[in-house]
């Protein structure tokens, strides 16, 4: 199985354009809020009609503009679970299974052992009669579940499943989700600002910045080569600069004040520089380290298992709003560091990221 999504829509002054692949695997789509990745899953679902171009799931054309193809929800077999699990609420458990087995895509001959099947397999035997409002956050999540893979879908598509709970339930169910996944052998659609559930369940990444889709990453290489800043970002990456290439490998940054050399070619365009926190490394002797420069501890703050400890290099201009680099170090070797401190500070150049607008 594969899917092909290709399509522009516009939304008064908001347009949506689209462009990417996915294969049997878990491809996340990324971005902030309102970016258009809940729109994508709505157009491919059928929802909502793009202007223009071509959905193709499983070698079926869900939609095609230039041929006048155009498939209703109900012939598509998309899998959609909204972040509220949309169940319904005055149909029982079973109830609400049901509705795909006997009317659905899902439909077939013996619906009660199918049901049985089901039912067995997502945890749900004893919950028949129970109401969604009588079902905790785990066991509507698996009802839903269960009634998107009765629906035989040819796609799964979920649209923030876990962001409404909280952290431990969270975790049961994301263990319940990805064993799940796994089992589906066609392609998933993965809607998430979560960078942590999108490295532990996803095998590919495509950001959506601002209604456009960005190419097709896999997981590593998203996480550890962000193309833009939009990317960087989102992977978690927390200190940026604006910059500029003054050599193949070497960039300048203007809110720093330091020049850094990088492990691979500067991009051309590339606007920014942006550097994880927990790479840097500080010390207050130098220790000639590859791109070391001088700062000043500016505050050393404790978290929850790490302590961070924000410097200003020597060299920032007055009045730059991102001056402050921020690095994450072990709680014992924070308190080394107290403010007005003179220290070095260094990071690798493998580590250095340039970055796109």
């Amino acid at each position: 199985m594969s899917a092909l999504v290709k399509f522009r829509k516009k939304f008064g002054a908001f347009s949506l354009s689209v462009d990417f692949e996915a294969e049997d695997e878990v491809l996340a789509l990324l971005g902030g809020s309102g970016c258009g990745k809940s729109m994508t899953l709505k157009c491919i679902a059928g929802i909502v009609t793009p202007d223009e171009g071509k959905i193709v799931v499983d070698g079926v054309t869900f939609f095609d503009s230039e041929r006048g193809v155009n498939l209703k929800p109900q012939q598509r077999r998309c899998g959609l679970l909204f972040q509220n699990y949309a169940l319904f609420p005055n149909m029982t458990a079973k109830q609400n299974i049901m509705t795909v087995l006997r009317r659905g895509s899902g439909r077939c001959e013996n619906s009660e052992a199918r049901y049985r099947e089901i039912a067995e397999k997502f945890f749900i035997t004893g919950l028949e009669e129970h109401y969604p409002s009588q079902l905790s956050g785990g066991q509507q999540q698996r009802v839903a579940l269960a009634r998107i893979m009765a629906s035989d879908p040819a796609i799964i598509m979920l649209d923030e499943p876990l962001s409404a709970l909280d952290s431990y339930l969270r975790w049961q169910l994301e263990l319940n989700l990805q064993r799940t996944l796994a089992e589906f052998p066609g392609t998933t659609l993965y809607v998430s600002h979560n960078r942590d559930e999108v490295y532990r369940l996803c095998s590919k990444v495509c950001v959506i910045n601002n209604g456009r889709s960005e190419p097709v990453k896999s997981v590593a290489e998203f996480f550890d080569a962000p193309p833009t800043l939009t990317a960087a970002i989102l992977s978690g990456c927390k200190n940026f600069s604006r910059a500029e290439a003054i050599a193949p490998r070497r960039i300048k940054t203007l809110d720093w004040g330091v020049e850094l050399d990088c492990a691979r070619d500067v991009p051309g365009g590339a606007k920014f520089a942006g550097i994880r926190a927990h790479y840097i490394k500080l010390s207050k002797e130098y220790a000639g380290a590859e791109n070391s420069f001088r700062a000043e501890v500016v505050s050393v703050r404790d978290d929850v298992f790490t302590a961070i400890v924000n410097v200003r290099p020597e060299g920032a201009p007055e009045g730059s709003g991102f001056s402050t680099i921020r690095i994450e170090l072990s709680k014992e070797e924070a308190k080394k560091y107290a403010p007005s401190d003179k220290v070095f500070a260094a990071v690798d150049p493998r580590d250095v990221m340039a970055l796109k607008a």
